[in-house]
């Protein structure tokens, strides 16, 4: 296998760092991204930084303007409410294809990721950043689930272009152990309902869910303004 070039894995590194930085909130919405700031801080030129902000700035995280270079991507509330409002319409969809054409080792596998979900939120320091990864990630793995099961291709594209990581992340950073704890039950009657075939209770579930998140989002911005 051909190894990669020097060039290839520095630019791989500083799309890792930085797109775990805006994620992550420790880049904050409008804060500008220097180049040479960064490449120093990553011990890198600033060629590999740059191709690394373009691929960001195609993947929606970070925006560009003449004259002030790249930012992270500023949200209003507007846009987080469109945003989280097609993420809901779509996510809806995805339940209800998932609970008519989910195979029963899919809603076993489902099950176990709603588990895996309430083991991790109990078991984490939900105040701490490693802690919300863990959880971000054992959610991301739950909602992954279904959409595997709803075997629908355009859809999941779509839905990969609609919902915000830095987003949902921030949702959880927002969260106490109570809306965690919602969360999981969320989870768990989402997965009772599929295995009940009955895809309206599931959308209906999934929509309060994710609009639990949406609100979230939206109290922290009011905070911040």
């Amino acid at each position: 296998m051909k190894a990669e070039t020097p060039a290839v894995v520095g630019v791989g590194h500083a799309y890792a760092e930085l797109r775990g930085a805006i994620v992550e909130g420790r880049y904050s919405p409008s804060q500008r991204l220097v180049e040479q700031r960064i490449a120093e801080e990553l011990g890198l030129s600033r060629t590999p930084v740059r191709e690394a902000l373009r691929m960001l700035e195609a993947e929606g995280l970070v925006v560009s303007e003449r004259n002030r270079g790249a930012m992270v991507r500023p949200l209003s509330s507007t846009e987080v409410e469109d945003l989280y409002g097609l993420r809901i319409q779509l996510e809806c969809y995805a339940v209800e294809l998932a609970t008519q054409r989910a195979t029963e080792t899919e809603l076993g596998a489902l099950a176990e990721a709603a588990d895996a979900f309430g083991a991790v939120a109990t078991s984490v320091d939900v105040d701490g950043v490693d802690g919300i990864r863990q959880i971000h990630e054992a959610n991301r793995a739950f909602h992954d689930g279904i959409l595997e099961a709803a075997r629908h291709r355009r859809l999941t594209a779509m839905l990969a272009r609609t919902v915000d990581i830095p987003l949902v992340f921030q949702a959880f950073r927002s969260f106490g152990a109570r809306e965690i704890e919602r969360s999981d039950t969320f989870h768990h009657l989402i997965v009772e309902a599929m295995c009940r075939r009955d895809g309206t209770r599931a959308a209906a579930l999934m929509a309060e869910h994710i609009a639990q998140g949406r609100d979230a989002v939206l109290d922290a911005i009011a905070t911040t303004t």
